[in-house]
C-alpha cells in the first residue's frame, strides 16, 4: 500500500463507518475510504507477500500473503468484495464462509480465500 494510515485516524474512521452502516446510514466517503484503507493496511501488515490481489474497489487494493508474485489483470489469486462486506468480514462480524455463499465476495484461485487471516484485530 502507497499511503500509511495512522492507527488512530484508522481506528476511528473505523468506528465512525461500523456506527453509520450499523445505522442504517451511509458513512461518510472519506471515513468510508480511510476504514477500508485502513484494514487493508492491517492484512497487509499480517499477510506480507505478493500472490493474492484483495480488491475494495473503489476504496482499495492490496497484495498479500507469501507465494508466487500475483500479476496486474485478472488472474488467479484475487479476492474482490463491497466495502461494507470487505469491513464486515475484516472485523468479525461476518464470516468469510457466510459473506462467499451469498456471493458477495468473489474470489478465484487456490490462494483466495482469507479465512486462516481473518478477523484482522483493528
Amino acid at each position: 500500500m502507497a499511503m500509511r494510515i495512522d492507527t488512530v485516524a484508522g481506528r476511528a474512521a473505523l468506528d465512525a463507518t461500523r456506527a453509520a452502516l450499523a445505522a442504517g446510514e451511509k458513512p461518510t466517503r472519506t471515513e468510508y475510504a480511510a476504514a477500508v484503507r485502513y484494514l487493508l493496511q492491517l492484512l497487509d501488515e499480517k499477510a506480507p507477500g505478493n500472490s493474492v490481489e484483495v480488491r475494495v474497489p473503489p476504496f482499495g487494493a492490496v497484495q498479500v500473503v507469501q507465494g508466487p508474485r500475483h500479476t496486474r489483470g485478472t488472474p488467479p489469486n484475487v479476492v474482490e468484495l463491497d466495502p461494507a462486506t470487505w469491513i464486515a468480514v475484516a472485523t468479525g462480524s461476518e464470516t468469510w464462509a457466510d459473506a462467499l455463499a451469498d456471493g458477495r465476495i468473489h474470489a478465484s484461485g487456490t490462494r483466495a480465500d482469507l479465512t486462516g487471516l481473518l478477523p484482522l484485530r483493528p
